[in-house]
């Protein structure tokens, strides 16, 4: 008998008749797991599997993935394109030949009142990487804002620093079969089971062959921290001081690769005496990590034959961020391992397409890791699309994090919001919804009316979802996927692709610069620009020459560099194998990281640690995944993990609700208890809208302009329990 059940239902798989697959990638995390879509006789999307042969997932799916194909038919779609005057005032249904005419008239309105950087646009990880260039293509050479950013700023700006500044270069250097390799894994921040399950599995099946030291920092006892070897509950945001001391110990005791240093990097000596000062008799103080630990564990990396250090958002979202990155980047190549199998630092990115927008998008730049900066950058990429160059500005604009604050001030009048929501995602969101309430002009641009920013725009362009579209994404790896177009838009939205060259032609320089008709015309653009050599002479690591949307799909993913002179079909799978880095010397940059402690911490006022992060159920704000049925009924409410005797001596009852309060705003959350988290410490998943983000600060990283989400102070106080839970019954009806 089974919790008093005497007769047991048999597990029963329903018969899907799918006729048909279609092959196509994951549109959720980095992971980039291969698809199938399985239609029936009707060409009705029934079912979804993982692909048995890509390399990536090996049949494998998690239960966002498993669900996906339920997206195309999910409540709360854009059926038609919508226009209003006021933010306030109800919406009409228009045609696309009207928003788009109205969309390009505002703009160019606020730019001839205003200047051309009035008007600003932010965009996603989610586009497709053909979408991400073509609307590059409209930001810079057609619209000629400066103020144009991703919301990978918050998540992977402060990992595109940080490699920037060790190696010249963005890239992860490493790959998934690094697993395979390595002796020893160091995970900063980074929950894999929850964050990404598929990479996880992995390294699982890696452990499972070979076992090897698996050492997890993080404040919170994690999903990982649970499967580690060793646990590293670390003060929040002190990651830069614990690293220090592992460096402090490496070099006092002569642990360190000195060849690889002398042959392969430059600033050993001031890295050596900065660290000199971080003895793990002072930073164990600092970071929370006794010394004999920091020493073990500096110890076991750098005897390690080979050591990889992996990270999320951890060391991302920090105030430190770059600092981190730039650290863990210190911390393998003192010690050998960085384009060796098993030794690497491997960025573990967040969205689908983060590093399609990294490479593509001109977010910070200009195509193909090319910098405003550089004048020869600029003259090439103008000539290529037949504009003058200098209607490119001479340096990068505003970050996604710093166009809100010049909403507030004036400075930006218009914004175009292309499949982001900071309504949710944005820190400090009661400051948000006073900025997107003060512009003259917002234009949403999503899959989803219902989306929460919509709530303020005055033209609403529905989207077409994931695999109604075609193009290509970029995952953790470097490993360039197919996304096929199984089936046609919903109703009348138009994929993203679609929209940005129809818009284009709207604009004086949209008639000059040639915009092609398909994803794939705009893949050979991409593939012809990644071609030739770094200014000092360097071959461009960001070369998919080699590649066609036919190999691609053959291949099950190619990781890039992938050069047109290439055979097979297997890619790079590692960079600076050849110990040859991307920057004026060919040298790497050993960078001295000190430490200053600018974290809001807990105090008298706000006694508690407010730290955020993922479940696996769900992705980022929802927008998808709430709609999904058997994800969202799984955590369809917001909640807060909270350690039982802090709760006892507050005494706060497990499942009841709590208010939460910090200087910013407050939320209402049903309480978890666990001795998950520390005393001091709260965790509230980020998903939910009106809730961890009313609280969060926002500091910035000062090399990235990363937000610090995730190191903030709070307060619990009593709420009355049935104003609660008519709160949550209201929140969870998505």
């Amino acid at each position: 008998m089974l919790f008093g059940r005497k007769n047991r239902k048999p597990i029963v798989i329903p018969n899907k008749q799918v006729a048909k697959w279609k092959y196509t990638t994951c549109n959720y995390c980095s992971t980039g797991c291969s698809i199938e879509i399985g239609l029936n006789e009707h060409n009705k999307i029934v079912t979804t599997r993982g692909h048995a042969g890509a390399d990536v997932n090996r049949g494998k799916l998690c239960i966002k993935g498993i669900l996906e194909h339920e997206l195309f038919e999910s409540p709360g779609r854009g059926c038609a394109p919508l226009v209003r005057n006021q933010h306030f005032e109800e919406f009409e249904e228009s045609s696309w030949d009207h928003v788009l005419d109205t969309t390009a008239s505002k703009i160019k309105q606020i730019q001839a009142e205003y200047g051309r950087d009035a008007f600003a646009i932010v965009s996603s990880g989610q586009l497709l990487t053909e979408e991400f260039y073509t609307l590059g293509k409209l930001a810079r050479g057609v619209i000629g804002t400066n103020n144009y950013d991703g919301n990978t700023t918050l998540c992977m700006a402060s990992a595109v620093s940080g490699y920037k500044r060790s190696f010249g270069a963005d890239g992860p250097p490493g790959c998934y079969d690094d697993f395979e390799h390595t002796h020893c894994l160091m995970a900063f921040g980074s929950n894999l089971p929850e964050q990404h399950p598929i990479i996880y599995w992995r390294l699982k099946e890696a452990l499972e062959k070979r076992h090897f030291p698996l050492i997890v920092v993080d404040p919170r006892v994690t999903m990982l921290a649970q499967f580690a070897d060793i646990h590293l509950p670390i003060t929040p945001g002190t990651d830069c001081v614990l690293i220090n001391a592992m460096l402090h110990v490496i070099i006092k005791e002569g642990l360190q690769d000195q060849s690889y240093i002398d042959a392969h990097t430059q600033g050993f000596e001031a890295v050596k005496a900065l660290v000199g000062a971080y003895s793990p008799e002072i930073a164990q103080h600092i970071c929370g990590i006794d010394e004999d630990t920091i020493r073990n564990v500096a110890r076991l990396y750098a005897n390690a034959p080979a050591a990889m250090s992996i990270w999320t958002m951890g060391i991302n979202q920090s105030t430190h961020g770059s600092d981190g990155v730039a650290n863990i980047n210190n911390l393998n190549m003192l010690t050998g391992n960085i384009g060796k199998p098993g030794g690497t630092s491997l960025s573990i990115t967040g969205q689908c397409n983060a590093m399609g927008t990294r490479e593509w998008s001109s977010c910070s730049g200009l195509p193909g890791y090319r910098y405003l900066e550089n004048r020869a950058d600029r003259d090439e990429i103008a000539a290529f699309w037949g504009i003058d160059s200098d209607f490119f500005p001479k340096k990068r604009g505003l970050a996604e994090t710093d166009i809100f604050p010049a909403i507030e001030t004036g400075e930006i009048k218009g914004l175009w919001i292309v499949a982001t929501n900071p309504m949710t995602s944005m820190p400090n969101t009661p400051r948000i919804r006073k900025a997107l309430e003060k512009l003259d002009f917002l234009v949403v641009q999503d899959v989803y009316q219902d989306v929460e920013t919509n709530q303020y725009s005055h033209v609403y362009l529905p989207a077409s979802v994931w695999a109604e579209k075609e193009g290509t994404h970029t995952n953790t790896e470097r490993r360039v996927n197919l996304i096929s177009n199984v089936l046609p838009p919903y109703k009348n939205s138009k994929p993203d692709f679609w929209i940005f060259n129809q818009l284009a032609k709207r604009f004086e320089n949209g008639q000059m610069i040639h915009f092609p008709e398909t994803p794939e015309g705009a893949f050979e653009e991409m593939k012809y620009l990644s071609k030739g050599k770094l200014p000092h002479g360097a071959p461009r690591n960001l070369d998919i020459s080699g590649m066609s949307y036919a190999k691609i799909a053959a291949a099950k993913g190619i990781q890039w560099p992938f050069r047109e002179t290439d055979e097979g079909l297997k890619g790079t799978p590692r960079l600076y194998s050849d110990g040859v880095f991307a920057t004026q010397t060919g040298k790497a940059n050993l960078i001295p990281v000190d430490f200053y402690n600018n974290n809001e911490q807990p105090c008298d006022e706000y006694p508690f640690w407010l730290n955020s992060g993922r479940v696996v159920e769900h992705f980022h704000t929802r927008t998808r995944t709430g709609k999904i049925g058997n994800c969202n009924k799984f955590s369809p409410t917001a909640y807060m993990e909270m350690n039982p005797d802090a709760a006892n001596a507050l005494g706060v009852k497990h499942q009841s609700y709590v208010r939460l309060t910090s200087r910013r705003g407050d939320a209402v959350v049903m309480v978890q208890l666990t001795q998950r988290v520390p005393r001091n410490m709260v965790f509230i998943p980020f998903h939910y809208h009106d809730c961890v983000n009313r609280l969060t600060l926002g500091l910035l990283d000062p090399y990235s302009r990363q937000p610090a989400f995730k190191q903030c102070a709070t307060r619990i106080e009593a709420i009355d329990q049935v104003e609660a839970a008519r709160i949550n019954a209201e929140r969870r009806a998505f």
